[in-house]
C-alpha cells in the first residue's frame, strides 16, 4: 500500500507508471515543479489525463508515492522474532535495499533532489513516509509486538532514513547507500547486518 492506494502490479500498470515517472522527472527538472502540469506529463508519456490519475491521484504522488511498502514489510517480518523491533526494522530495511536495482537507485535519486528543493513536496513526501511506517508498524504488530512499540520502531527507522536523503548529499553516492549509512548509525559496529 502506498499514500495514494494499492500497488499496481500487473507489468502493463508498472510500464504505465515507470513511464509517467519518468517524463514527468524530466519535465520537472527543465521546467521545474510549478510550471509543470499534470497534462504536460500525460501528453510527453503518450496517456490521458485520466490515465495519469488513475495511477497517480495528484501531481505530488508521481515524486512521492512508490511500490515499495509491502516489500519493506515483508523484509521486516523476515528478520528473528526475537530480535528488539528497532533491530527488526533497521535489519528488515538493509535487506530490502538489496533488491534495489540500479536504474530504480537513479530514479529515486532524481524524485529526492526534486523533493529537498521543492519545500511544498516535503509534506507530500510526510505523508508518502506516514504510508509505510504503518505498514512496517502493521507487520511488526501481526508478530505479536504492541503497537506503541512496532510505531516507534518504525518511526525511528523511516526518520534516519529521511533525515539522510533530504540532507546535502554527494552525488556520486546512490540512495541505497545513503539509506543503508543512516539505517547503521542507529546499531554502531554492526555492519554485517
Amino acid at each position: 500500500m502506498t499514500a495514494d492506494g494499492p500497488v499496481l502490479v500487473t507489468p502493463r500498470a508498472r510500464r504505465t507508471r515507470d513511464r509517467l515517472v519518468s517524463h514527468a522527472l524530466d519535465l520537472f527538472e527543465r521546467q521545474g515543479y510549478d510550471a509543470t502540469t499534470t497534462a504536460q506529463i500525460a501528453d510527453a508519456a503518450g496517456v490521458t489525463q485520466m490515465t495519469l490519475f488513475r495511477h497517480f491521484p495528484t501531481k505530488d504522488a508521481l515524486l512521492v508515492s512508490d511500490p515499495y511498502d509491502p516489500l519493506i514489510a515483508e523484509a521486516v517480518g523476515a528478520q528473528p522474532a526475537d530480535l528488539p523491533p528497532v533491530e527488526r526494522v533497521r535489519r528488515g530495511m538493509l535487506a530490502a535495499l538489496r533488491d534495489v536495482a540500479p536504474t530504480e537507485d537513479t530514479t529515486a535519486q532524481r524524485r529526492v533532489a526534486l523533493v529537498a528543493r521543492t519545500p511544498r513536496l516535503r509534506a507530500a513526501a510526510v505523508g508518502a513516509t506516514a504510508a509505510t511506517e504503518r505498514a512496517v508498524a502493521d507487520r511488526l504488530v501481526a508478530d505479536g509486538v504492541p503497537r506503541f512499540d512496532a510505531t516507534v520502531a518504525a518511526a525511528a527507522c523511516l526518520g534516519a532514513c529521511t533525515a539522510a536523503l533530504l540532507a546535502p548529499a554527494d552525488p556520486a553516492t546512490t540512495v541505497a547507500d545513503t539509506v543503508a549509512r543512516a539505517l547503521r548509525l542507529l546499531a554502531p559496529g554492526d555492519d554485517d547486518a
